[in-house]
């Protein structure tokens, strides 16, 4: 069991050898600072990808292009109405809605950005539904708009977009007609996301009628009991009306679960590689701590053997050594997770302010408490075998050190 006199004591002996203290205690920090403020990153992400795979999402299926371009940019392919009207009358669907992009130059005053405009049928709003988008203000569209459109988020801001906010009502000259917003869709916080605009399936087919009869992307609802089967099945029929061989298909049908999944096996590939090069930092600082334990047991032979000489036993000497370099893990790790927190922080102030709000870090107490555990156990394991070796030193052999 260790004492107060034993903690005392210990605190004085790492005090006395304070630069090599300060060097243990940075190595250690080190690690630390680098595994909390990627553990709250990733940890974001993982959040931000559990979010979008909410239930409202998770009966969705996704047909789209091979390539992984933006369609409405490559027009060699496209689902025809007729291929639409195949997923839709596949079994297990229950509604299905297509969905194009097109690059739009969009003018307020003086000021001119280009951004996507994409299409959707009100009657099903199945892509709003996928990225869980709400309106923040004024209302969703309607089948029979014209010349109306919905706006991201940020066109609301002062100098995101344009100089000035927009409101409910105002116009923007999209491809050189006036379109009036009816209504904002809340913060993506994607940039891109929260730049583009959304018009009705009807009059997107007007300002495009090279393309009218097509769709970039169908988007459909089924059943999620059969979604495997499903998505087997539109392929079989979509490969058929295409004349395609099965392997050379030239389009996805993925569920949002699949691409979900992909995009998290990716994110847990990169997330590991960077925490394993952060706790190869760790392991570095652990046999730093475990080198200036043996050291300072080398240096306090003597000492040692006075102790026992008075009456210290084994296990007392072994807590004194295990104390400190736990000690020294100990303050690394609040250290550590203090500069990690505001690191972090700064980092996600920083992105919130570029418009990129999804990658913000998540930093719970768990976080907090299991990096100055784990710091406070790396130095302790690091100390043990020095202060086991302190232990079992003879009291002559210290006594007569030099």
């Amino acid at each position: 069991m260790i004492g107060i006199e034993i903690i005392k004591y210990s605190l004085k002996n790492l005090w006395n050898r304070k630069m090599r203290s300060f060097l243990t205690i940075f190595s250690i920090f080190i690690g630390i600072v680098t595994i909390f403020i990627f553990i709250s990153f990733g940890w974001g992400l993982f959040n931000y990808v559990d979010e979008i795979t909410s239930g409202s999402s998770a009966d969705k299926i996704l047909i789209q292009p091979k390539g992984g371009g933006m369609p409405g940019l490559d027009t060699t392919f496209a689902l025809t109405d007729d291929e639409l009207e195949i997923v839709r009358k596949t079994p297990g669907v229950k509604e299905a809605s297509g969905t194009s992009f097109k690059v739009a130059e969009v003018k307020k005053n003086k000021n001119q950005k280009y951004t996507f405009l994409i299409s959707y049928d009100p009657r099903i709003p199945i892509i709003m539904e996928m990225s869980n988008i709400g309106i923040e203000e004024g209302r969703w569209l309607k089948s029979s708009d014209t010349n109306k459109i919905l706006a991201g988020y940020n066109y609301q801001l002062d100098n995101k977009i344009f100089p000035k906010a927009l409101d409910i009502g105002d116009k923007l000259e999209v491809n050189e007609i006036d379109l009036e917003i009816v209504g904002f869709l809340e913060e993506v916080g994607n940039p891109a996301d929260d730049a583009q605009l959304y018009t009705t399936e009807g009059f997107f087919d007007e300002l495009y009628p090279e393309i009218s009869e097509t769709s970039g992307w169908v988007i459909a609802r089924v059943e999620m009991t059969q979604i495997d089967n499903i998505v087997k099945d539109i392929e079989k029929r979509l490969r058929k009306e295409r004349g395609l061989e099965e392997g050379k298909e030239d389009f996805f049908v993925q569920s949002f679960d699949d691409m979900i999944e992909a995009y998290s096996s990716a994110l847990n590939i990169i997330v590991g590689f960077v925490l394993l090069i952060a706790f190869v930092s760790v392991i570095v600082s652990a046999i730093n701590t475990a080198n200036t334990m043996i050291t300072s047991v080398l240096e306090r032979i003597k000492e040692i053997g006075v102790m026992k000489a008075i009456g210290a036993k084994n296990s007392e000497i072994f807590n004194i050594f295990l104390l400190e370099s736990f000690l020294l893990g100990f303050v690394a790790g609040i250290l550590g997770v203090i500069v990690g927190w505001g690191l972090s922080s700064l980092g996600g102030t920083i992105l919130q302010s570029l418009e990129y709000g999804f990658l913000s870090p998540y930093m719970p107490s768990t976080l907090f408490i299991g990096c100055i555990a784990f710091a406070s156990i790396t130095g302790a394991i690091s100390g043990a075998f020095p202060a086991y070796q302190a232990s079992k030193t003879n009291v002559v052999d210290a006594l007569r050190y030099e």
